[in-house]
């Protein structure tokens, strides 16, 4: 068996324990607080998978920064960066899958949430088969994600207007701006794959890029779910200090710098005389 199929397996072994652990969630109770936390009185089941889902998404999310962070600063292509990048992969899909398959089932509206998990899913995806595939070319699973980053960009322009001619001002407590990201990261990728459809093909430097700035972006939207949507779990010496903005700027720049650095003509070796 190839690493590719080995890295599908694994893939479609996660969606089956995730979906299974959802489901029992579901049947125990489909709403029961605002976090995922169940209550003493809830069904055994329902409690053990809650637990399950809890730590598989913190641990997650916890490793794939981590991981992605050193994935990032390692020599692209070289072990260390590769080990980094699988584990990165592995950690924040299940840290992705199981907060976008959740959220329909806390008690508070998480609409915003659940659309942020399905783009940080959809551009971790795209942005592992980029780099699987030395032969990238445009196929089903092009198409798919093309529809994919539409809807995206579609549900960033709904719920902007919700959130502009709602009462509140807001879509579940999220100001019509913060759907901005939706748009123009949907928009991004929506010119991407067709590109690539289009094109039919990727060169190396192209197929790279693509990868890349997924990748960073994905994580992007990770630590910026951790550092701003969380920071009641920071340490107050870091809130609203460099330490709290700079771990989420960091994938952003990482992005524009590597984005340069790809496309600078390498220099040969001169040949021997």
């Amino acid at each position: 068996m190839n690493s590719i199929s080995l890295a599908r397996g694994q893939v479609f072994a996660g969606l089956g324990l995730i979906a299974l652990l959802v489901v029992s969630v579901g049947i125990g109770a489909p709403a029961w607080a605002d976090r995922l936390e169940a209550p003493a009185d809830a069904p055994l089941l329902a409690r053990l998978a809650v637990d399950a889902l809890l730590y598989l998404h913190i641990g997650g999310g916890a490793l794939g920064l981590t991981s992605g962070t050193i994935a990032i600063l390692s020599r692209k292509g070289a072990p260390t960066h590769r080990l980094a990048g699988r584990v990165f992969f592995l950690s924040m899909f299940v840290s992705y899958a199981i907060g976008a398959g959740v959220a329909p089932f806390l008690e508070s509206g998480q609409r915003p949430n659940f659309i942020a998990g399905i783009v940080a899913l959809y551009l971790l995806l795209t942005a592992w088969r980029a780099a699987r595939r030395s032969d990238l070319t445009a196929g089903a699973a092009e198409y798919a994600g093309l529809v994919a980053a539409a809807l995206i960009v579609a549900a960033g322009v709904l719920f902007s207007y919700q959130g502009a001619n709602h009462p509140s001002g807001t879509v579940d407590g999220s100001p019509p701006q913060a759907f901005i990201l939706f748009m123009v990261v949907g928009g991004f990728a929506v010119l991407g794959d067709v590109h690539l459809i289009l094109r039919r093909q990727l060169s190396r430097t192209a197929r790279i890029a693509r990868h890349l700035w997924r990748m960073c972006t994905s994580l992007f939207i990770a630590a910026a779910s951790f550092f701003f949507g969380q920071q009641q779990f920071l340490p107050d010496f870091m809130i609203g200090t460099p330490w709290q903005y700079g771990p989420v700027l960091f994938p952003l720049i990482a992005l524009v710098v590597w984005q340069v650095l790809i496309r600078i003509p390498k220099r040969r070796a001169p040949r021997p005389a």
